[in-house]
């Protein structure tokens, strides 16, 4: 028995609000809790000199600055800036260029010729500007306030969260076990039945925020850690615009939500595909920048990190599967510097394998025994297949037609001893339309168009697209509508 997706052009059909009507559950504490607001620099876990540098760079980068300015930039209380200022003042480092207002986080502080001069050699030896970063030990503390074995999705939440695929209940059941773990899963299965989109529904199903600093520091090296393309505000709200320039006095830190050094985003997805690559699972240098970017699997601590494709990737399988052996135990990476400081690093987040080939011929017992969670992804079977289409059509306004289907099975499914996929009513009705919208007639099941579509989708090829010949296949026999 089977399943799948039914999509439009763009991805799965979601209904609205659907992540947030999740029954999903988490502990109240856990949800309250925050990074606290530093209130001196003995709080933030960071020295007075990696403070003067970051301030030094941030002037020289973007140019005379407000003291609120600062505080919005480097992610720290002003009246913590306000102390290194001060000392740079006094060592003629910095100047007072003017005031935009009383307080001090309203003066608009300038860079000295010897504070420019002292910039550009701290930009020789690393050149990250950016907000101040978080210790290790720091960051680690709060991956393990806000792992993802945390989660806990019931069988109402999951089948909310899969009721735009269509999928047997034996197989949601099965599921649901492998997301409360936040362990590991493997899916496998013939391509074309929604192993991408299964991954990515987990990924929205599990909801909550977590608390991502922007950088790190580790041994005194700063390894940038926040993502764009990854990491995503949970409230656009949170952004700090706050323009009140009493609004960093010691006495009003209560008023700020968290320390500002770390970002509050929906838990990661992170997707690679074929184009991974081992050296990509290590720290990244820029030798331009000489700053340290985190590898992939960092960035989705929290989250969820899918490997699609698994297989097809330009390293061999079992060196990358070798790669993850450690963090799979362990729970924990170790990465490195060039100049060789080795440190530990959580590994705090659902990994994801996905691949369309026989897992028997890309992994030995010793890591299929690792990946806690093995699932089969099987092909619909007809009623499963009738309902992606039903909605398929749904989804475009055409009336649907199962004597249709029928004509699909015999025409071509049986003709060409080939097995359906879940992913088959979702690309024809999509070529039905782009032929009608071609002829400038309404989109319908109609033999011309349906024959039509079909011809131009199958390969007219006896068996080319049977279980036996396919890239996957480890079955030499498939009954398409077989359960």
């Amino acid at each position: 028995m089977d399943h799948e997706m039914t999509t439009d052009p763009q991805g799965p059909i979601m209904p609205e609000g659907l992540t947030a009507s999740l029954p999903l559950d988490f502990d109240d504490e856990f949800e309250q809790a925050a990074p606290p607001v530093p209130i001196t620099l003995e709080d933030t876990g960071l020295s007075d000199s990696l403070v003067e540098d970051l301030l030094l760079k941030m002037m020289y980068d973007r140019g005379a600055m407000t003291g609120q300015r600062l505080r919005d930039e480097i992610k720290l209380p002003f009246a913590i800036l306000d102390e290194v200022l001060v000392d740079l003042q006094q060592r003629r480092f910095v100047e007072v260029r003017g005031t935009t207002g009383q307080s001090r986080a309203t003066y608009i502080f300038d860079l000295t010729s010897a504070g420019r001069e002292r910039s550009r050699e701290l930009l020789a030896t690393n050149g990250y500007v950016g907000p101040a970063p978080v210790p290790l030990d720091s960051y680690t503390e709060w991956v393990e306030s806000q792992t993802i074995q945390g989660i806990h999705v019931t069988a109402g939440g999951i089948r909310d969260g899969f009721s735009h695929l269509v999928y047997p209940e034996h197989f949601l059941d099965q599921l649901g076990p492998a997301i409360n773990s936040g362990l590991s899963l493997f899916l496998y299965g013939h391509s074309g039945n929604g192993k991408t989109t299964i991954a990515e529904a987990i990924a929205q199903m599990l909801g909550g925020a977590v608390y991502l600093p922007y950088a790190l520091e580790v041994a005194g090296q700063l390894v940038v850690l926040f993502d764009p393309v990854y990491h995503h505000p949970a409230d656009e709200d949170d952004e700090d615009t706050d323009d009140d320039p009493f609004g960093d006095h010691p006495l009003f830190h209560e008023a700020q939500p968290h320390d500002a050094r770390y970002a509050r985003i929906r838990r990661p997805v992170v997707f690679v595909g074929g184009e991974l690559q081992l050296e990509q699972l290590d720290l990244q240098y820029d030798p331009d920048s000489r700053v340290y970017q985190a590898p992939s699997h960092v960035k989705a601590n929290g989250g969820v990190f899918i490997i699609d494709d698994f297989g097809r990737q330009h390293v061999r399988p079992r060196d990358l599967l070798n790669r993850w052996m450690v963090p799979l135990e362990k729970r924990v990476d170790y990465l490195a510097f060039k100049n060789g400081y080795k440190f530990p690093i959580p590994f705090d987040c659902m990994l994801i394998f996905a691949t369309n080939l026989n897992p028997l011929e890309l992994v030995d017992e010793a890591f299929l025994r690792r990946i806690r969670y093995k699932i089969l992804v099987e092909s619909p079977n007809r009623e499963q297949y009738d309902e992606i289409f039903r909605r398929c059509c749904e989804s475009r306004d055409i009336v649907f037609d199962r004597s249709r289907v029928d004509q699909i099975y015999d025409g071509f499914y049986q003709r060409l001893q080939m097995a359906p996929r879940g992913c088959h009513p979702r690309d024809i009705v999509d070529t039905i339309c782009n032929c009608a919208k071609y002829e400038g007639i309404p989109a319908a099941l109609t033999d011309e168009l349906i024959n039509q579509a079909c011809r131009t989708y199958f390969l007219d090829m006896p068996g080319v697209g049977s279980i036996a010949s396919g890239a996957g296949a480890w079955s030499a026999e498939e009954d398409p509508d077989s359960p």
